[in-house]
């Protein structure tokens, strides 16, 4: 069996606590974490006793909803984790009525972007200077600075 084969993915309870150290490794910002995981479903990865992942599924209105977060832990990265991830969110946001899944990433974010577009997701938008505008620190990832957020979306 492949590690993804081996995960499960649950949905966090209300009550349960914050898996920020997964959370943090997708968006560095606790804060901006703060402002959209309220209203929204956490779903975390386990294999075994192990939280190996994590993505956040937020309502945007009635036929969209956003993968507003979605982490493997470093260790378990390049395993099919991350592809599993995004098609379990396309089968939960399915599940609760929505028709659109929608992802955004960095212009910076290489691996990430060619993961989404591998699972169907088709970029839609470019928000310019979202990164500089909403983040204090400067983001570099693969030596490019993290300015603008590239936009995908994927009918489901």
């Amino acid at each position: 069996m492949t590690p993804a084969e081996n995960m499960t993915i649950a949905l966090l309870e209300r009550h349960d606590a914050l898996p920020y150290d997964l959370l943090l490794l997708a968006d560095p910002s606790r804060e901006m974490i703060d402002a959209y995981i309220s209203e929204s479903r956490v779903y975390l990865a386990r294999i075994g006793d192990e939280r190996v992942g994590v993505y956040v599924l937020t309502p945007l209105d009635d036929k969209r909803a956003e993968v507003k977060n979605i982490a493997v832990q470093e260790s378990w990265q390049g395993k099919g984790l991350g592809k599993q991830l995004l098609a379990d969110a396309a089968i939960k946001a399915r599940e609760l009525g929505f028709e659109i899944l929608v992802i955004g990433t960095g212009n910076s974010s290489v691996a990430q972007l060619y993961l989404y577009q591998r699972s169907g997701f088709e970029i839609t938008a470019i928000r310019k200077d979202f990164f500089v505008q909403h983040y204090p620190e400067p983001i570099y990832e693969n030596g490019i600075p993290c300015k603008h957020m590239i936009m995908l979306e994927k009918i489901l």
